[in-house]
């Protein structure tokens, strides 16, 4: 094999490379910058008095505005948390929002369950 074709194949692959791992970064940081996003939903609180509280009767299959106008695979993420709140309890929550006093995954959909049934939705992970 001619050297030139033999220094063209490394380059390439070396090339080949260097693309591989500035895509497999873009990705990474990607991924996180998303899920920053998704633990920072500004704007909407807990209290009574708040008009963007996230309050939902699943047993009723009554849910905020917000949960209607997100994307199905999203709701479907809301349905199970609160279907399957003994699963997720024992689950940690890797997104970074243990500081926002989440101490499982299904502190990342429900901020508060209330004695009548009621649940406030967290809207971290509407994104």
């Amino acid at each position: 094999m001619p050297r030139t074709t033999q220094s063209k194949r490394t380059f390439v692959r070396s090339r080949a490379v260097k693309l591989d791992r500035r895509i497999l970064l873009q990705g990474t940081l990607g991924l996180a910058g998303v899920t920053l996003v998704g633990c920072t939903a500004p704007g909407i609180g807990k209290s009574e008095d708040d008009p963007f509280i996230l309050l939902a009767n699943p047993s009723k299959d009554e849910w905020p505005q917000m949960f209607h106008d997100a994307p199905d695979y999203i709701q479907e993420t809301y349905r199970y948390a609160v279907a399957n709140r003994d699963v997720l309890k024992w689950l940690p929550c890797f997104c970074g929002c243990g500081e926002t006093g989440h101490t499982s995954s299904f502190d990342c959909y429900v901020a508060e369950e209330r004695k009548n049934g009621e649940i406030v939705l967290d809207p971290m992970s509407f994104g």
